[in-house]
């Protein structure tokens, strides 16, 4: 009982210290990719957060696959270099009796991994497609950010405005070039507002500007003060682009025949199985032996991490182009695993004599 209390308590404790520095990581990393999105324009700065909340929830499976695998690791690995394996070992435990402790930890972290990767992963994608589309169909005016130059969605105007003003959502000393029947205008205004309808038609109002229109590379140019000046918002639609597989919902993936397809369902799969693998593989690779460096084990868990993880890559890679059997496909990579867990158990316990008595002396 003091043995498997003391266990689950240490591997809580690094589990949950893992996961907020991996999370506070990949947030950091991602805030300060949309907000860069948002700087030049590409990305409305209002749907920052709700981006990076869906793309936070999308990688959460992978982030508590790789917590559960670190968390178990330095957890034994901090045990067998402060000499408490002596202890286990001396009162009857074997290393295999770290593996109820390791599974009671993982099996309900694997099962959050399997309802992120199976359902919430897939509808936080979907609804930041949607999000992106609706975003992208909005006109013109709703797209320009202050101080910087704004291309309309069709191409044919930019605008500029150097801030907002007053609480009518005013904006002042606007910047607009346009083209139309192959002359170019360019207009300069102080202030400008957002004009609807009655029949539902936008336009931008401009007041106390100046319009220079004129055929590039002449000389002759018309220049017109004004003192209101509207210009005709034209609708936009956004372009529909077909889902891709990642934003697939499970019953979609299921009845469906598509090579690329099935690898995305086999990776969704394959998460929380490689999340209970990663777990019992930290045990056998958590040994330090106190003659070589100490910091031996954890290199070789980083590259077998790191190679598993390239050879799912690569086999959903060769299942999505069809190179692979859906029958193999990432099941081969969990199988060799496997081999690899059991063939690193098998000589720790063959070992465990002299192991108990190298570190019984390192005591």
């Amino acid at each position: 009982m003091i043995f498997r209390r003391a266990l689950l308590q240490e591997l809580f404790v690094n589990a949950a210290a893992v996961f907020i520095i991996l999370l506070a990581i990949s947030i950091t990393t991602l805030l300060i990719r949309l907000l860069g999105q948002a700087a030049s324009g590409s990305l409305a700065s209002e749907a920052v957060l709700a981006f990076l909340a869906f793309s936070a929830l999308n990688y959460l499976p992978v982030l508590l696959s790789l917590t559960l695998f670190i968390a178990v690791l330095l957890t034994l690995t901090r045990s067998y270099r402060d000499n408490e394996m002596v202890v286990w070992f001396s009162s009857g435990q074997s290393l295999t009796a770290f593996i109820r402790p390791v599974l009671a930890i993982a099996a309900p972290i694997a099962a959050v991994v399997a309802i992120l990767s199976l359902f919430m992963s897939p509808w936080a994608l979907q609804k930041q497609n949607e999000y992106r589309s609706q975003i992208e169909s909005r006109d013109d005016v709703a797209t320009v950010a202050p101080g910087v130059f704004k291309e309309s969605k069709h191409a044919d105007r930019v605008f500029f405005v150097e801030s907002f003003a007053g609480a009518q959502n005013t904006v002042s000393n606007i910047f607009m070039q346009s083209t139309e029947n192959q002359k170019q205008g360019v207009m300069f205004a102080q202030h400008g507002y957002q004009n609807i309808e009655k029949n539902g038609d936008r336009y931008l109002v401009l007041l106390n500007g100046r319009r220079y229109e004129g055929l590039p590379g002449s000389k002759e140019f018309k220049i017109v003060e004004f003192e209101r000046y509207a210009v005709r918002i034209d609708p936009y639609e956004a372009k529909l682009t077909a889902p891709s597989p990642k934003s697939l919902t499970l019953p979609e993936l299921m009845n469906s025949k598509s090579p690329v397809n099935i690898a995305e369902l086999q990776w969704r799969i394959s998460l929380p199985l490689s999340a209970l693998l990663l777990a019992l593989l930290a045990i056998p690779l958590s040994f330090v032996n106190p003659r070589a460096g100490r910091s031996l084990n954890l290199m070789l868990a980083l590259i077998t991490y790191l190679i598993y993880s390239n050879c799912l890559s690569i086999a959903q890679g060769l299942v999505a182009q069809g190179k692979l059997t859906p029958l193999l496909g990432l099941w081969l990579v969990h199988a060799a695993l496997a081999a690899l867990l059991l063939i690193l158990f098998y000589q720790r316990l063959r070992t465990s004599p002299s192991l108990f008595a190298r570190l019984r002396r390192a005591s």
